[in-house]
């Protein structure tokens, strides 16, 4: 016996011939076969909507104290439209900056869509323009 099979068997990283009994498949493979399905209907399923269709949320904040109710609706998975035209300058601001770094670390994204309108999309919406 070689040393590098030594050290593999004082490790317990030994051949097969060092387990006692075999494995028996056939319990498994039966289980197995009385709920199979292709692989086009799992994946069917799998993306079929379960959820309520998708809602956009309007919120126009008055203050940087209404960022919490915006992060609510966006990680919920609603699409958020956000006016901040009611806002100061340095507080919209803050809540475009709020908003941008929400979109980021949700995975989405946040787009301006007119002066101080902004458009909070989570990943799973896709947006375009024409």
């Amino acid at each position: 016996m070689g040393a590098v099979r030594k050290v593999a068997s004082y490790l317990g990283l030994g051949g097969a011939e060092d387990y006692d009994e075999a494995y028996d498949y056939e319990d498994e493979v039966d289980a197995e076969g009385e709920d199979w399905q292709p692989a086009s209907e799992r994946a069917a399923k799998r993306w079929r909507a379960m959820v309520e269709p998708s809602r956009i949320v309007m919120l126009t904040p008055r203050m940087y104290n209404d960022a919490p109710t915006i992060g609510k609706h966006f990680r919920e998975g609603q699409t958020v439209i956000m006016d901040v035209n009611c806002m100061s300058t340095a507080e919209a601001t803050r809540m475009v900056d709020f908003a941008a770094g929400l979109a980021y670390g949700c995975e989405g994204r946040i787009e301006r869509i007119a002066e101080k309108v902004f458009l909070l999309a989570p990943a799973e919406v896709e947006i375009t323009t024409a």
